[in-house]
């Protein structure tokens, strides 16, 4: 099985479900508050956060953002060549410790490039909770190999690592 898809197994209007979804620990809340240097005792003091208006901590938003772009990049981006742009985080709502992200996108568009062997892919994710509730979109352009792309061709690097 290929990891990811060439630039004519996209259809703009085409809706992708990625999945397994991912929860959210306190621990990847936590590490990721300290990985990044974020002090807000929204994210880490449980006593300060259960007097805030959501009554709980709230995990970081870049964390909901990396896990959200990171469940499509099977669907999305696993053959990309780069990621060219990301426009448009928006959050709608909170995500809480042992909320579980899933993320679906919709191609936006399509367009080949200049050099003829590659394109690019413009998708909109949302990233919903185990309730449905949206929590985040985002919009990103990714250049994508066609199939005739000079190495990255039929028969070429796997998932599993064969040709």
């Amino acid at each position: 099985m290929a990891f990811g898809r060439y630039l004519e197994e996209f259809t703009v209007g085409e809706i992708i479900k990625h999945w397994p979804g991912r929860t959210i620990t306190e621990t990847d809340n936590t590490w990721f508050a300290l990985l990044t240097n974020n002090q807000h005792p929204l994210h880490s003091d449980a006593h300060y956060a259960a007097q805030s208006q959501h009554g709980q901590r709230v995990v970081l938003g870049p964390l909901v953002f990396s896990v959200g772009i990171g469940l499509t990049v099977a669907d999305v981006s696993g053959r990309a060549i780069a990621n060219l742009e990301i426009e448009k985080i928006v959050h709608h709502a909170p995500t809480f410790n042992g909320d579980t992200l899933y993320s679906e996108s919709t191609v936006l568009d399509l367009h080949e490039s200049r050099q003829g062997d590659r394109g690019v892919v413009s998708v909109e994710t949302r990233v919903r909770n185990q309730r449905e509730e949206v929590v985040m979109t985002f919009r990103r352009k990714v250049l994508v190999p066609k199939k005739n792309h000079p190495t990255l061709g039929e028969g070429q690097l796997t998932r599993e690592g064969s040709t």
